[in-house]
């Protein structure tokens, strides 16, 4: 089944950061890892839905014109407002996805971490949802936990594996650690391009 609210409720109301982002070595430079595979340097309309507390949302706030970060738990979308408060292009919202899931198009897309805590049916509906609402052309960043968690419905090689099997996404980059993976796919058509052939140097 699909991980409650009420789960993520009470990891928050036992503590502001229940997974340790603001202090771990472990999250930090994961989060250095995901805002440096993103293939432009600039996007117009990015979205990151389970933004948690913020960290990775302050790093994608520098990339994008405008970005729309979501989350369950109210409490922690108050915290990643809060980090966010001085950048006016970014918006955090109380939402519970796949199925509170924005009208509108993006050309970046990241789920960091929050694939493995749907079931069958919301996996679909959140795999849908997303490849509508990339633009042809924009790119999903996904990056998850390898590890088994007793409260995920499944790893998170098996999220990514659903993603590489979608039509009309292209993987353009693969970064595989024993602790998670990181990938990103292009929308295509257009054909996917790597960063030398966007840039005229391939």
């Amino acid at each position: 089944m699909t991980t409650p609210a009420g789960y993520f409720e009470q990891m928050y109301a036992g503590s502001a950061d229940p997974w340790s982002f603001e202090s771990r070595w472990y999250d930090a430079r994961k989060h250095d890892l995901t805002v440096a595979a993103l293939p432009r340097r600039r996007y117009r309309s990015a979205f990151e839905p389970g933004c948690s507390t913020g960290r990775l949302t302050a790093r994608l706030a520098g990339r994008a014109d405008r970005l729309l970060a979501v989350d369950v738990v109210d409490a922690a979308v108050r915290t990643a407002a809060d980090r966010v408060a001085a950048t006016p292009h970014v918006r955090v919202h109380q939402a519970a996805v796949p199925h509170d899931w924005p009208d509108e198009t993006f050309d970046l897309i990241v789920l960091s971490e929050i694939g493995y805590y749907f079931d069958d049916a919301d996996l679909a509906t959140l795999l849908a949802n997303t490849h509508r609402s990339l633009e042809p052309g924009g790119d999903l960043v996904a990056v998850h936990w390898r590890w088994p968690v007793d409260e995920h419905a499944r790893r998170g090689d098996e999220l990514h594996a659903a993603l590489a099997g979608l039509e009309g996404l292209t993987r353009t980059a693969h970064h595989e650690e024993d602790d998670f993976l990181l990938e990103v796919f292009a929308r295509t058509p257009p054909s996917a391009r790597s960063v030398a052939q966007r840039e005229g140097l391939a």
